[in-house]
């Protein structure tokens, strides 16, 4: 089965200066050999690049490296992550991803684009977003399913240094999601948050809570078996530690659930949705839980 993304969301093959700014381009595709998944091709311009991929018992993971101090004014980053029919890939990254302050009228932004072919499996966990003061970030993922096809995504964010007193003193997040089967759109979400214009300590919204975090998982074969064990494993950890973790978890639409928790600390919270991960993964495919390291 093809699957092709529209002409007007692809994501730029080339780096270069695009609007008088520069565009930082990872692109990667994998395939199947001998029954394993391997890095077919990648294209990679500074300073994003895939560091090293590790041929792991259930999947190949791939960790990706910013030579820079962070992501600063005017920066755009594109990933483009390409799996052909039955591969399994998981991608993370060396360190949290951090955002520098912008200027007004000047933001940094991050493009993703992720093709997962018939019944293959792509798993993005990246380490968290942490956003500095007058930090403009804006964040685009564009997800096509094939059938019988696995994405899963986790996402933390910091509200900022907050060893150094800042608590979102950020300007703005964007974080945008859509994600089509076979070319249809099924689910689409976006989270805009200003910290100057919002209550974000108001009753019903964050109040004492400071770091948030997402946890997606998209797929036809995703059922009501997939979202009862994932709950099971938030109730397990409710409580554990010195902060309590509040999350939820829901079916969506269509071929999804989402993960919705909130705490004080980012550890807990990666804590928390590696265990959402690892039920699903249990669930779908009777696989342990999987990490590169311990925390």
């Amino acid at each position: 089965m093809s699957l092709r993304m529209p002409a007007a969301s692809r994501i730029p093959t080339e780096g270069g200066e695009r609007d008088g700014r520069r565009t930082s381009v990872l692109s990667a595709s994998f395939a199947l050999r001998g029954g394993r998944t391997m890095l077919e091709g990648k294209y990679q311009t500074a300073p994003v690049k895939i560091a090293k991929t590790f041929d792991t018992p259930h999947e190949l993971a791939a960790i990706v490296m910013d030579a820079s101090p962070g992501m600063l004014a005017g920066d755009r980053y594109a990933f483009d992550w390409t799996l052909a029919a039955g591969t399994r890939l998981y991608v993370t990254n060396q360190s949290y991803t951090k955002v520098h302050p912008c200027k007004p009228g000047t933001a940094a932004e991050l493009t993703q684009r992720f093709v997962v072919g018939e019944g293959a499996c792509a798993q993005s966990m990246m380490e968290p977003m942490m956003l500095y003061k007058d930090a403009d970030f804006r964040s685009a993922t564009e997800v096509e399913l094939g059938p019988g096809a696995v994405w899963m995504q986790s996402e933390v964010l910091c509200p900022g240094r907050l060893l150094r007193g800042e608590s979102f003193l950020y300007r703005r997040l964007d974080n945008r999601l859509t994600v089509r089967y076979g070319g249809e759109p099924i689910f689409r979400s976006r989270q805009l948050v200003l910290p100057a214009q919002q209550r974000l300590a108001a009753p019903g919204a964050w109040e004492d809570m400071t770091h948030t975090g997402t946890f997606h998982a998209f797929s036809d074969r995703i059922t009501p078996a997939e979202l009862a064990a994932v709950r099971a494993a938030l109730e397990a950890g409710a409580g554990d530690g010195p902060a309590a973790i509040v999350a939820g978890a829901s079916l969506t639409y269509r071929h999804g659930l989402a993960v919705l928790a909130a705490g004080r600390t980012a550890w807990q919270l990666q804590r928390t949705l590696h265990a959402a991960w690892s039920a699903v993964r249990h669930s779908l495919d009777g696989l342990p839980p999987f990490a590169l390291h311990q925390r």
